[in-house]
């Protein structure tokens, strides 16, 4: 099975759409995308999401199964670094969440007290228990760190959604905290990233990331991919986000 995760399209947050250039990146997103034999699409219920979806489904036709669990990773938490406010579980300064060595562990991230005051733990476990439903009627069953091959097969699922949820993913399928994904790993805004099973024991099958982030079908038409997901390169780059 191949599973395509796609991050929605350069975000107008204020009305959780897409901007100009973002309806412009969803069409060319399409355009890669209308010829992928998928057989079902899953989408998020934000509007930003939903609209870079609409443009490929209707070229291909489909419709998708809107999932609230799809929607952005939602656990927010007073960080340390921004204490006078809550903030997403994903967004720590560099300083902050490196000076923490259990965030590195899958096993031991969560434990952080601030992460334990809201709930992060429980709203992980949702997400990825309602992947493992997912992907259970797509024919593989969790079974410890691997799955079963119940119905083993080549179909593709993909999934239109949103950075901080991607990476809780991954860090599912892979086994590694989502802290390092979440700030050691950049999707840019309609990027597509390509996870398969791998079955080399039958019967027994693993996910592996065969591509993250691309963007080639931005590249094909000339756009440049939008600055969004990133922060500034250099601290005194006035012109980039801060």
């Amino acid at each position: 099975m191949k599973i395509l995760i796609i991050r929605h399209a350069d975000p107008l947050y204020s009305k959780d759409s897409l901007t100009e250039k973002g309806w412009r990146e969803a069409e060319y997103l399409s355009e890669r995308l209308k010829d992928v034999p998928a057989v079902a699409y899953y989408v998020s219920p934000l509007g930003r999401a939903k609209d870079t979806a609409n443009v490929t489904l209707q070229k291909v036709g489909k419709t998708a199964v809107e999932c609230d669990w799809l929607r952005e990773f939602d656990a927010p938490i007073y960080r340390p670094d921004r204490p006078e406010r809550k903030g997403s579980t994903w967004d720590w300064w560099p300083s902050a969440w490196t000076a923490w060595e259990p965030f590195f562990s899958k096993d031991t991230w969560w434990n952080h007290p601030v992460m334990e005051e809201g709930g992060v733990r429980n709203e992980y476990l949702r997400v990825v228990r309602e992947l493992d439903r997912l992907l259970a009627r797509h024919g593989y069953e969790r079974s410890g760190y691997c799955y079963k091959a119940i119905h083993p097969n080549n179909d593709t699922i993909v999934f239109f959604c949103h950075f901080g949820v991607e990476c809780v993913f991954l860090s599912h399928l892979i086994h590694a905290s989502p802290m390092v994904l979440w700030h050691g790993f950049c999707a840019l805004p309609s990027s597509v990233t390509t996870i398969v099973t791998e079955e080399r024991e039958e019967g027994i099958a693993s996910f592996r990331i065969s591509a993250f982030g691309e963007t080639s079908h931005l590249y094909a038409f000339g756009e440049p991919p939008a600055f969004a997901a990133r922060f500034c390169e250099c601290f005194a780059n006035t012109d980039e986000r801060h």
